[in-house]
C-alpha cells in the first residue's frame, strides 16, 4: 500500500506513552508509507514527543483523549463509562475510516468489548478471537487461537476460529492450504469433550479447510501444523505457560554463562548462535495478538511490552492491513457457509 494509517492507543499498557511514543517514532522512521495517530492525553504524549525531539506532522498526529481505561476495570464498566478514552477513540477512528487499524496494549477484556460494539463482527462470526504466533522447531511459527477472549466456546465457535486462523495463516503467514488441528488431551479420535468432538466433525465435513485432526500440547512447537484451535481458557494458559518457560530457559542460559571463565569464552565463540537463539525464544519477538472476526483490524500488544515489542505489534497491524485480512475472512466464510447450505 502507498499510504497506511494506524491509530495507537498511546495510554494503554503498563508504561503508556513511555513505550508507545518511541515505538511509534521508530516505526515512522522505518516505514515511509506509514502514518500514525497517537490517541491519548495531550500533556503526557506531548512530553514524550519533546523528549525524543519530535513534533506533530502530516505523518504523526495527536488526538487528545480525556480518559484512560484502567487495566483492572471490568469490560462492561469500561464500555459504559469510557467513551472518551484513548482506547475507544482509537477504535472510533478505524470505524470512521480515518485509520486502517488500531493497536493497543490496554485492558484486553475492555478492548474486545469495545471493538465488538464499535466495529461489529463479520457476517457469520459470533465472537472475535485473539490469535498470536508461537515458535516451532522448524522456524515456521504456528498460529494459536483463541488466547483468552472467549473462555467458554461451543463447537460452532471453534469452527469459526478455524476458518479465521486458516485465512490468517494464508494471508499473513503465506502458507498454502495451512494444516489445521484442534488442541486436545489426546490425538485419538475418541478423546476430548463434546465441544471438541463436535468441532472435529464440522471440520472434517469442510474440504476447504485442511483439517488434520487432534494435537496434544507437546506437539504445539513441532511445526507439524500451521494453525491450532482451542477455547480461550486453554489458549491463555498455554500462552502464559509458554512465555514463562521461554523466559526461564533464557534466564538459566544467561546465569550459566556467568558461571565460569570457560563458559564466558564459549559464549563469546557462540555469540552469533546465542543471539539468534534469544531472538527465536524471546516472547517479545512474537508480540501482537490479532483480534480476528471484526470488520476492522485490531492488534493487542502485551501490557508489559517494551519499545521493541510494541513496534512488533505495530508491524503486525501493518501486515494485516496490507493483506486485507478481514475481507479475506469474510470471503472464506461466505464460501464455506454457501457450501454447507
Amino acid at each position: 500500500m502507498s499510504n497506511l494509517t494506524l491509530a495507537l492507543d498511546a495510554m494503554g499498557g503498563d508504561f503508556g506513552p513511555h513505550v508507545t511514543v518511541p515505538a511509534a517514532l521508530q516505526a515512522l522512521s522505518h516505514y515511509p508509507h506509514l502514518n500514525i495517530v497517537l490517541v491519548g492525553d495531550r500533556i503526557a504524549v506531548g512530553e514524550q514527543l519533546r523528549r525524543h525531539n519530535a513534533t506533530e506532522s502530516p505523518r504523526l498526529q495527536l488526538l487528545h483523549a480525556e480518559q484512560v481505561v484502567p487495566m483492572t476495570e471490568r469490560p462492561v464498566q469500561a464500555l459504559r463509562t469510557r467513551r472518551q478514552s484513548s482506547m475507544r477513540l482509537a477504535l472510533d477512528l478505524v470505524r470512521d475510516g480515518q485509520a486502517d487499524a488500531c493497536v493497543s496494549a490496554g485492558n484486553t477484556g475492555a478492548l474486545m468489548a469495545m471493538a465488538k460494539v464499535v466495529l461489529r463482527t463479520l457476517p457469520g462470526i459470533d465472537r472475535p478471537a485473539l490469535v498470536a504466533t508461537l515458535p516451532t522447531t522448524n522456524n515456521r511459527p504456528v498460529y494459536l487461537l483463541d488466547l483468552g477472549a472467549n473462555v467458554v466456546c461451543d463447537s460452532e465457535t471453534l469452527f469459526q476460529f478455524a476458518v479465521m486462523g486458516s485465512v490468517l495463516a494464508e494471508r499473513v503467514g503465506r502458507r498454502k492450504r495451512p494444516k489445521l488441528a484442534l488442541l486436545n488431551v489426546g490425538s485419538e479420535e475418541i478423546k476430548g469433550n463434546d465441544q471438541v468432538q463436535q468441532a472435529a466433525q464440522l471440520l472434517q465435513a469442510t474440504p476447504q479447510l485442511n483439517y488434520t485432526g487432534f494435537i496434544e500440547g507437546d506437539g504445539i512447537f513441532t511445526g507439524e501444523v500451521d494453525v491450532i484451535v482451542c477455547d480461550g481458557f486453554v489458549g491463555n494458559v498455554t500462552l502464559k505457560t509458554t512465555e514463562g518457560i521461554a523466559r526461564l530457559l533464557l534466564d538459566q542460559l544467561r546465569q550459566s554463562v556467568k558461571g565460569s571463565v570457560l563458559a564466558q569464552c564459549l559464549a563469546w565463540l557462540l555469540k552469533g548462535r546465542l543471539r539468534k537463539l534469544n531472538q527465536q525464544m524471546n516472547p517479545d519477538q512474537y508480540n501482537g495478538a490479532s483480534l480476528l472476526g471484526l470488520r476492522g483490524i485490531v492488534v493487542k500488544s502485551h501490557g508489559n511490552a517494551d519499545q521493541t515489542a510494541f513496534l512488533r505489534a505495530i508491524e503486525e497491524a501493518m501486515v494485516e492491513v496490507e493483506r486485507q485480512v478481514p475481507g479475506r475472512i469474510k470471503d472464506r466464510l461466505e464460501s464455506v457457509l454457501l457450501d454447507k447450505s
